[in-house]
């Protein structure tokens, strides 16, 4: 008879249990966050912010630009931090879904711009660096920092 009424307590806890967790999913809602260089963002000259990142990311070979990433490793230094991270914003802003989203995009657009800036190897080709005038990879009129942003949806 113990059994039995151990075995109905847990399950009227897994009922409330899981009434919370549809409850929260509710507030929640759906959607999505991407974080990085938008399409339609471009230089002055109309070449594209996302094909420069990229360039530098993956390197270019052929013109003996070596990789440098950027990308890959703020995501490798950040993301098992994020799930702790998107829970905490949850819990403090009430479950507003849209909310964490925004407040996780600039979370990791901020996390991005300084992979970049921390960024400081391969080092520059001694053209490169005599061409801006300093020995920053990544950096030169700072643009492709700049146009990191990030879209709720």
């Amino acid at each position: 008879m113990a059994n039995n009424d151990s075995e109905k307590q847990m399950m009227a806890l897994s009922a409330k249990v899981q009434a919370k967790l549809d409850e929260i999913s509710k507030k929640m809602g759906g959607g999505s966050v991407s974080i990085g260089f938008m399409e339609g963002a471009t230089y002055p000259d109309g070449t594209g912010v996302a094909d420069v990142a990229f360039f530098n990311e993956f390197g270019v070979p052929t013109k003996n630009q070596p990789p440098r990433p950027f990308f890959r490793n703020m995501i490798s230094e950040h993301q098992d931090e994020w799930p702790e991270q998107m829970a905490a914003q949850a819990r403090g802003t009430n479950y507003d879904g849209p909310r964490v989203l925004g407040l996780m995009g600039e979370l990791i657009k901020g996390e991005l711009q300084q992979s970049i800036n921390d960024l400081d190897s391969p080092a520059l080709a001694p053209s490169t660096i005599a061409r801006k005038g300093f020995p920053k990879p990544l950096v030169d009129t700072g643009h492709m920092l700049n146009s990191i942003t990030y879209e709720v949806e």
